[in-house]
């Protein structure tokens, strides 16, 4: 383990525990980094989220009352 990289304690379903570890096995690679490469997507995913919403921050808020009137308008509703 690298000084950059942190330990953490997760508690993991015995099943799931097992399967990583057979995995890991399987596989020639650490638990380290098969946790590691499943939980990046999701933080990435999270960033895309965020970066999304910083992105439309200025754009101007519509009551909600006005847009289900425009979507009744329009027959979407």
């Amino acid at each position: 383990m690298s000084t950059t990289q942190k330990r953490a304690t997760v508690y993991l379903d015995p099943k799931i525990h097992r399967a990583l570890r057979l995995r890991a096995a399987e596989t020639d690679r650490t638990t380290f980094d098969l946790v590691n490469e499943a939980i990046q997507p999701a933080l990435a995913e999270d960033a895309e989220d965020l970066s999304a919403f910083n992105q439309r921050d200025m754009e101007p808020s519509l009551p909600f009352e006005d847009v289900v009137k425009e979507l009744r308008k329009r027959g979407k509703i």
